[in-house]
């Protein structure tokens, strides 16, 4: 008798592209304030640290049947894993960690709306896929929004590249993790597990390499000194940033391509100024404002353009479902 029950929750979930994007940018959203509330309560590069070698070991149990049967895949391909890692999860995160010692939670959040920027530009550049007028109407709009944020609402400043150090360290990581988005159309086939444990695994070892050569090097005073708050603020990355975020993001560009899903980064802002204010207590200024309409508009215009351009156009970023089930 074959079976008619209706599927699972988590399964009609996994086939929502919007509603997984939507939770993916706001729990990013959330890292950028965990980013700024972690200053004075933990070190950047230690935090960095604790985060992926917290979500290795809460996903190693799940992960373990998965990660034999696929074996023989992911010892074939462990530098892609590795840079996927390293590159996806690691550095951008420490760069977005450091850089909230230098700018607002607010701007750190405004700031990775560059990502869907990059990704289009690095889309063509690579593989000449192209964007319709409209698309390209969206990216100019949001770029200016990115730009009103970076120089503090004062545009002549990119005139004398006088721009925040905190905000050009979101930008590379922006940078970084564009790449990290285009590259996950060369994903091997195996399941989500199996692909989560690699990329942690990758991100724990990047991130102690950050820790020796750029941290403080001394893990063991490092770690005393860690407040209750930073080791709150741990769990929160472990769970929610890192495991949750990244599995509905990797689901999310395979269900509708990295130029559209990209777009949904363009919500981070949203959530992460919510964040700032509510959590952190920071101030909006007339120019994050500005730039939020500019941003929303962005986003609007492009998600429009690709609606109508027919989605299976775009090409597939990773295997088709049924193999990564």
């Amino acid at each position: 008798m074959s079976d008619t029950s209706p599927p699972s929750f988590a399964r009609r979930m996994m086939q929502r592209p919007y509603l997984l994007l939507v939770l993916t940018t706001m729990f990013w959203g959330g890292n950028s304030v965990a980013g700024k509330a972690a200053v004075g309560n933990i070190d950047p590069y230690l935090f960095i640290l604790l985060r992926w070698t917290g979500a290795l070991l809460v996903i190693l149990p799940f992960a373990l049947r998965a990660v034999r049967r696929d074996w023989l895949i992911l010892r074939s391909r462990w530098w892609l894993y590795l840079f996927y890692g390293a590159v996806g999860f690691a550095l951008f995160n420490v760069l977005i960690y450091v850089a909230a010692h230098f700018t607002s939670a607010v701007n750190n959040s405004i700031d990775q709306v560059a990502i869907n920027i990059f990704v289009m530009l690095l889309n063509f550049a690579a593989f000449r896929i192209r964007v319709r007028p409209l698309q390209l109407l969206g990216v100019a709009v949001t770029i200016v929004g990115v730009a009103l944020t970076a120089t503090h609402g004062d545009l002549r400043r990119i005139l004398s590249l006088d721009i925040n150090f905190g905000d050009f360290l979101v930008l590379c990581a922006s940078l970084a993790y564009a790449v990290y988005s285009l590259t996950l159309r060369y994903r091997p086939a195996t399941s989500w597990l199996s692909f989560l444990f690699a990329g942690f695994l990758g991100a724990a070892i990047a991130s102690a390499v950050f820790e020796l050569t750029l941290g403080r090097g001394d893990f063991v005073p490092s770690l005393v000194n860690v407040t209750p708050l930073g080791w709150a603020l741990v769990a929160y990355t472990v769970i929610f940033p890192s495991i949750i975020s990244q599995m509905f993001y990797v689901r999310g560009v395979e269900l509708i391509g990295p130029n559209r899903a990209s777009l949904f980064i363009n919500l981070i802002p949203l959530f992460g100024a919510i964040g700032a204010i509510l959590v952190l207590g920071e101030h909006l200024e007339p120019f994050h404002l500005v730039a939020g309409v500019l941003i929303a508009a962005g986003i609007v215009l492009a998600e429009w353009s690709a609606h109508r351009r027919d989605a299976p156009t775009l090409p597939s970023t990773s295997p088709p479902p049924s193999a990564t089930a």
